[in-house]
């Protein structure tokens, strides 16, 4: 590994930090690729933005979730791995060899592994960001189980808004479902799902205006209006769940790696890229699953096929 100031070179470059891109970091600092890992503009991922996390394995009390972005980025740095506090502003594949500008610096590499994410689509609502994982979430495979017994509102319209919605269902007792429509977008099988469910309504034409709550309960209600009558109702709820989608962090790799229509990276064999030696772990490629364990068995992957990878080419 050379460093200047014009142009440092690695052995292999990780963008992102969070559960795909340290899990990563871990197995290629353990087969001494001595990675560099650009830690973005919110180190530790979407993970940070949780409070406690009950289904990653090994924590029989659950762990908080900034607390296991942590542990993940101590081991990482314990077999070597260094970290950089900046964020990649450009990409270039076309030239033979892999050239990242971050922080107005350039950086070439052996090897790179996206791990940049997805983060998920908001309202726009200033109590979204407020009450995030304090009654707001994301995310219902993850934090469903702590709404037994209670109410709660979904907003969405989507194939994933009913699967999400059905899945809460099984632990709430009841669910609102708001859509701005007078039908719902998703496919009619899932359609059924929902409208069959006993303990899933769905206010029609109608959007979310307010999330209230207080600094001691976290969201106790949203304010309800009719797009069509103008008319508004404070709905009291324990918990509000957006299920409108998700954005793949990959903006800076358009015209550099083959992405689907939502801009998901496609991966081939494996976890490569459409650009030999350019890897992609976790929700970067992963739309469907979108939970920590499954980013970071993507991130072993990814160092796995890294490995391989500078291996062959000597």
């Amino acid at each position: 590994m050379t460093e200047n100031n014009k142009s440092d070179h690695y052995t292999q470059i990780i963008v992102g930090s969070g559960a795909a891109g340290l899990t990563a970091a871990i197995y290629s600092s353990r087969s001494a690729l001595e990675p560099v890992v650009f830690e973005g503009g919110m180190p530790g991922g979407q993970l940070t933005t949780t409070s406690e996390v009950e289904n990653f394995p090994g924590f029989e009390n659950g762990i908080l979730g900034p607390r296991l972005m942590e542990e993940m980025k101590k081991q990482a740095l314990s077999f070597g791995a260094r970290f950089l506090q900046k964020e990649v502003e450009r990409a270039d594949f076309s030239g033979g060899s892999l050239e990242l500008t971050a922080g107005g610096e350039r950086y070439i590499a052996d090897s790179v592994i996206v791990a940049t994410g997805a983060r998920p689509r908001f309202l726009g609502l200033e109590g979204e960001k407020q009450y995030l994982g304090r009654g707001v979430s994301t995310c219902a495979t993850c934090d469903a189980f702590f709404y037994r017994g209670k109410k709660v509102v979904v907003v969405g319209g989507g194939d994933s808004a009913m699967e999400e919605t059905s899945y809460i269902s099984k632990f709430a007792s009841s669910v609102l479902l708001v859509h701005r429509r007078d039908e719902l977008r998703a496919s009619r099988i899932m359609q059924d799902r929902v409208l069959n469910n006993p303990k899933i309504k769905i206010a029609w034409n109608t959007v979310v205006e307010e999330i209230l709550g207080s600094v001691e309960k976290g969201v106790e209600a949203v304010r309800l209006k009719n797009v069509k009558t103008g008319e508004t109702v404070t709905e009291p709820t324990d918990g509000f769940f957006l299920a409108i989608g998700h954005i793949p962090n990959t903006e800076v790799f358009k015209g550099q790696l083959w992405m689907d229509r939502q801009g998901y990276l496609l991966v081939g064999e494996g976890t490569a890229t459409s650009v030999p030696g350019v890897f992609a772990a976790g929700d970067v490629v992963d739309h469907r699953y979108r939970q920590a364990v499954t980013a970071a068995g993507m991130g072993c992957m990814a160092s796995l096929d890294a490995e391989k990878y500078l291996n062959e080419k000597g």
